[in-house]
């Protein structure tokens, strides 16, 4: 359902401004009100990067009226590929300096202030506490991790996606969002522990065309919020299989009792205090078993592809976990399934979301640490 906007519109639009948005104004639904919403918000982008550039581009051309661009590196060769916002002549400049250009190009109307450092625990509440709405375009776990952190405790939306090969994903996580409405937040798909060393786009590499798409989608979640229009994917997660051009979207249930009451809604100013958050439901209990269980069982590997390149039990499924988690029912099968990852901890998240949809999973206890015995390892090159 569509939720409240988050913020109250400008007074009125200068007329260049109201031309240059023409073809906003008139879209059923939208109109002036939801273009002067736009011009009154502020967007935090943290990352001027594969995602933050497309959003940055989407956003200021849509007449947003504050960007704030959190990017502490700067332009080298390779980001060109996909990092649209900047030049071959911005080579060794910030990246934020591309940001701040673009903006002004496309909508004069658009301030960016650009932050040229790097988010950190003890920066973040600080840097994001003027922002209605926070886009994540970062690229390493950790960092995700803390802008979701910050903006659950300031109670502003995240507007969140990810980018790997050529696969992606996109959501809304809200800690405080409008009363009748579930929190969700970064844990309740990826819990604490359960990623792992996420191989980064050096490792795997990256389509250059989906992270436009996927920094666009994120653009449109963000004036979805702001103008209180359509439906944003807030206890959604859309799914993207960009090589076989599908695109699908699973439930995001929040890890709370249903007894619990909602979270209260987020205030117009945003608070620094602690959000209230429900005490996590129970976990379904999952079966813990040793090697003798492999016979007959599908193995479901579910680390990340460089860590499989080590060696894996012989006969296996590699499935990482993100992709557990994100289509589960794609796993149901007849036959008992064996989860296995390095230690246990990502197996427990994965048989967790399988045994919640009756489909009978068990863990491979210890992880592969405590049975070395049991993976086969590829054979060691002799160098020519």
């Amino acid at each position: 359902m569509p939720l409240p906007p988050l913020v109250e519109p400008v007074p009125a639009l200068a007329d260049a401004e109201r031309a240059r948005t023409a073809r906003h104004t008139r879209l059923a639904g939208f109109g002036e009100v939801a273009q002067r919403r736009l011009a009154a918000s502020r967007i935090a982008v943290v990352g001027a990067g594969g995602l933050g550039s497309p959003a940055v581009l989407a956003l200021s051309a849509a007449g947003v009226g504050e960007l704030i661009v959190i990017d502490d590196d700067a332009v080298e060769h390779s980001n060109l590929q996909r990092q649209v916002i900047h030049r071959h002549v911005d080579l060794g400049a910030p990246k934020v300096d591309s940001a701040v250009r673009i903006a002004a190009e496309l909508s004069p109307e658009t301030i960016v202030r650009p932050i040229r450092e790097r988010l950190t625990a003890d920066n973040a509440a600080r840097l994001l506490a003027r922002a209605h709405l926070v886009i994540d375009g970062t690229d390493t776990f950790e960092t995700r991790e803390t802008v979701a952190a910050a903006t659950e405790s300031l109670g502003i939306p995240l507007v969140w996606g990810t980018v790997q090969g050529f696969d992606a994903q996109v959501t809304v996580f809200w800690s405080r969002p409008p009363a009748g409405t579930a929190p969700v937040v970064l844990a309740d798909l990826y819990p604490p522990g359960s990623v792992g060393d996420v191989p980064t786009c050096a490792d795997v590499g990256v389509l250059g065309a989906l992270c436009l798409q996927v920094g666009a989608l994120l653009a449109t979640e963000a004036i979805k919020l702001v103008t209180g229009v359509g439906e944003p994917l807030l206890g959604r997660v859309l799914v993207i299989d960009g090589l076989r051009a599908r695109q699908h979207e699973i439930p995001l249930r929040s890890a709370v009792t249903d007894a619990a009451p909602l979270a209260e809604p987020r205030e117009a100013v945003p608070s620094t205090d602690e959000p209230t958050r429900q005490a996590p439901a129970s976990p379904r209990a999952v079966p813990l078993v040793g090697p003798e269980a492999l016979a007959g069982a599908v193995i479901l590997d579910v680390r990340e592809q460089h860590e499989v390149e080590g060696g894996m039990i012989p006969g296996s499924r590699h499935v990482p976990l993100a992709v557990v988690l994100a289509d589960p029912e794609s796993l149901r099968t007849d036959e008992p399934i064996v989860v296995v990852c390095k230690v246990g901890v990502r197996a427990r998240r994965a048989a967790e979301a399988l045994r919640a949809l009756g489909i009978g999973a068990s863990v491979l206890a210890g992880g592969l640490d405590a049975w070395p015995d049991t993976v086969e390892h590829p054979p060691t090159r002799v160098p020519a």
